[in-house]
């Protein structure tokens, strides 16, 4: 199961922000439901390529994270890296010359 850019995650997001609140918690709703039964059957849903303890124990790895305040978990990267991109885009990617 891909939870990165899912297509049913992003359904849910979409009528959310139309005002589907109904259709938005449905959809979110068989999603979990999806990767609750893909768990149940020995599926693995973490992106993390770093082998640790924690691995496909989200609840676990994000509290641990959060709770050290030192870095994001691995499976964040990515969003938090295109999201970065996009508010750099303002000023031109001009931070990106600072950084190398």
């Amino acid at each position: 199961m891909v939870i990165d850019g899912n297509e049913k995650e992003t359904q849910a997001m979409l009528a959310f922000n139309a005002g589907d609140k109904k259709l938005a918690r449905e959809l979110e709703q068989e999603f979990l439901d999806e990767l609750k039964e893909m768990k149940a059957a020995g599926g693995d849903h973490c992106s993390c390529k770093e082998p640790c303890r924690h691995h496909g124990d989200c609840v676990s790895c994000v509290a641990m994270h959060r709770a050290h305040r030192d870095h994001l978990p691995n499976c964040f990267h990515d969003m938090v890296n295109e999201r970065l991109l996009s508010l750099s885009s303002l000023t031109e990617h001009s931070i990106a010359g600072k950084l190398k």
